[in-house]
């Protein structure tokens, strides 16, 4: 006896999706996990409405091929620690100083331009070491800012009058503020950082660029060594990167975060 053309209709269908996957493999089911300590705005509070740029871009880039993009927030030593050993897909806003086994994309999505800023109207100019002698210079604790640099903190940070040393979350507000009360004459900062900062808080007008340090740094998003997807995943991210670039829609994103747009 026949079958019915419903209890055939059935049996496709079970078929169909028995076959379908081995077929057309699920992009969808795939999940990168990216990481790193914050880094604002290159990567910001997770969960937030501007998690950060480099955040934005794997999960657009990556969001087009149908691949979700988790991003956890880490101490920096263990994201490098677990992206080398494979427990995480990549570190956001990396140098390749910083791994240089990782892999890495032709392009860099950002660069690490580090400059002095002062109180608008200030006279002072960054003109090489010899000109920081006479002004007070704040840093924060634990940042590197150059060999250089960081020798001449570590010789004056005890010595008020030549630099002085703040710590905590808020450190970067902190030695605006004490621009802004005339306690110091200039802090260094990373141009993004203090340049997303000052947009977040309307305080554009308040501090000017007075030199930047050379040569800039890029930064990456920098893909595991250990597994065998990173030179796949590196060479989307890159498409992504100068599909955007040529698009208009990397300058948005910037422009977002209170940035300039690219050269």
């Amino acid at each position: 006896m026949g079958e019915g053309r419903g209890s055939l209709k059935r049996r496709w269908q079970v078929l169909g999706l028995l076959v379908a996957p081995l077929l057309f493999p699920s992009a969808h089911a795939e999940t990168l996990v990216i990481a790193g300590d914050i880094w604002c705005p290159i990567n910001c509070q997770p969960g937030s409405e501007r998690p950060g740029i480099f955040v934005e871009l794997a999960q657009e880039i990556f969001g087009e091929a149908g691949i979700r993009v988790e991003y956890r927030l880490v101490s920096w030593a263990r994201a490098v620690h677990d992206t080398r050993n494979g427990r995480l897909d990549a570190l956001i806003g990396a140098g390749v100083q910083d791994a240089p086994d990782f892999v890495f994309t032709p392009t860099a999505p950002g660069v690490s331009r580090m400059c002095f800023y002062a109180a608008r109207g200030a006279t002072w100019r960054y003109q090489g070491l010899l000109s920081l002698s006479g002004i007070r210079l704040g840093s924060i604790n634990g940042y590197s800012y150059g060999q250089e640099l960081d020798t001449y903190i570590r010789i004056n940070r005890d010595k008020p009058a030549h630099v002085q040393v703040v710590s905590g979350d808020q450190a970067l507000e902190m030695n605006v503020e004490k621009i802004l009360l005339g306690r110091i004459d200039a802090t260094i900062e990373n141009a993004w950082v203090m340049d997303a900062y000052l947009a977040g808080s309307g305080q554009q007008a308040k501090l000017v660029k007075a030199g930047c340090r050379s040569p800039d740094v890029p930064i990456y998003l920098a893909f595991s060594p250990a597994l065998e997807a990173s030179p796949r995943h590196a060479a989307m991210f890159e498409a992504g990167l100068q599909r955007l670039r040529a698009s208009g829609r990397m300058n948005e994103l910037l422009q977002r975060y209170g940035l300039p747009p690219l050269d």
